[in-house]
């Protein structure tokens, strides 16, 4: 396994039951993703995409094989370490944007740094530096039904980003937004990829994502199907 590797996973296998029948979600899958990817994870519904990134981020554990994020072999981690590790490894962005409602667009970047016991002062220094990066300068003490879905994905993604994890994962970032904002979005974050080497793995059914990553992997019937890297 190279050092360089944000994740790699070994012969990933997940069997579940569902009203009786025996399903195979995914069934052995080899991937690596190495620093600085920006890449996304697409295939139709019933691909085993969602459980396969279930399992890389700890959420779900495979039937067999195993799953290493940033080194650390994700099944030797109990429920409490595996909440933590997800906390200081893994910024997620989601497509319902995820905001705590009653706090401001401040409050939401720092949430994640305020668990990790980051001080006042440098939190306040990595949000303002963070929302400057995502074009919210400014918009800070505003809550987020006072923005628009555009700019609560924006507050997502600084917050995803502002603890500087090994690994973004972004499911499904552009769904509820119009081409024309998902569009900005992407360029935004690959901008963002490209200058502060942060490993992006989407996973997506928008053709807008497909055309800006920089490697597809196709999961199809819980199996690579295409793996092609561009460039």
């Amino acid at each position: 396994m190279s050092d360089t590797n944000v994740v790699t996973t070994e012969n990933i296998q997940k069997t579940y039951a569902e009203n009786g029948v025996e399903v195979h979600a995914v069934r052995g899958v080899d991937l690596e993703i190495t620093k600085g990817e920006f890449t996304a994870i697409v295939g139709p519904s019933g691909s085993g995409k969602t459980t396969f990134l279930n399992i890389i981020s700890g959420l779900d554990k495979p039937s067999s094989g195993k799953a290493w994020l940033d080194g650390n072999l994700l099944s030797e981690m109990n429920g409490r370490e595996l909440s933590d590790f997800r906390r200081d490894k893994i910024g997620f962005i989601f497509q319902a944007y995820n905001l705590i409602p009653v706090l401001t667009v401040e409050e939401n970047v720092e949430y994640v740094m305020l668990l990790q016991g980051v001080s006042p002062e440098a939190r306040r220094n990595r949000v303002a530096k963070m929302l400057a990066e995502v074009g919210l300068e400014g918009l800070g003490d505003r809550v987020p039904t006072k923005l628009s879905g555009g700019q609560q994905q924006r507050v997502a993604i600084a917050r995803a980003m502002v603890s500087h994890p090994k690994l973004i994962l972004a499911d499904e970032p552009t769904a509820n937004l119009d081409s024309k904002t998902g569009s900005e979005l992407l360029d935004m974050m690959g901008k963002l990829n490209s200058e502060t080497g942060m490993t992006f793995l989407f996973s997506t059914h928008d053709t807008l994502v497909m055309e800006r990553a920089r490697r597809v992997v196709v999961l199809r019937d819980g199996m690579i199907d295409r793996d092609e890297k561009k460039g």
